[in-house]
């Protein structure tokens, strides 16, 4: 009887299926906590080069704004070199990551894609 009483729900309202199953990410056998840490760490590199470059079109528009202005001029100079070391540190810090991740584990995407393995 429960049996046939959980057909007749199901076709009435339909059934329901976790959304832990559909969140793109998997399960932890798959890897999902380290897609997760991934998905993390691209979107603090883009988010720090998003960064970088907005301050960098401010300080330049600071610069074209200055009118001759040697202390305007000072700072806006700056901040534009703050920029571009930024923007550097980002770049440095992604090719040293992948650097060491091949000189130490063989792979240079093994530091920005981790493989974490959880219980079997």
């Amino acid at each position: 009887m429960q049996q046939g009483v959980r057909v007749i729900a199901d076709n009435l309202v339909g059934s329901i299926q976790s959304p832990l199953d559909q969140t793109g990410y998997g399960s932890v056998q798959t890897g999902a906590v380290g897609l997760f840490i991934t998905n993390v760490i691209r979107l603090f590199f883009v988010v720090a080069g998003i960064y970088a470059l907005f301050n960098f079109l401010i300080a330049g528009f600071a610069y074209i704004n200055a009118g001759g202005d040697s202390k305007k001029l000072a700072s806006a100079w700056d901040r534009i070199w703050q920029s571009l070391l930024g923007l550097i540190i980002i770049v440095g810090s992604f090719a040293i990551a992948s650097l060491f991740g091949y000189l130490i584990f063989g792979r240079a995407d093994f530091i920005l894609n981790p493989t974490i393995y959880g219980p079997q």
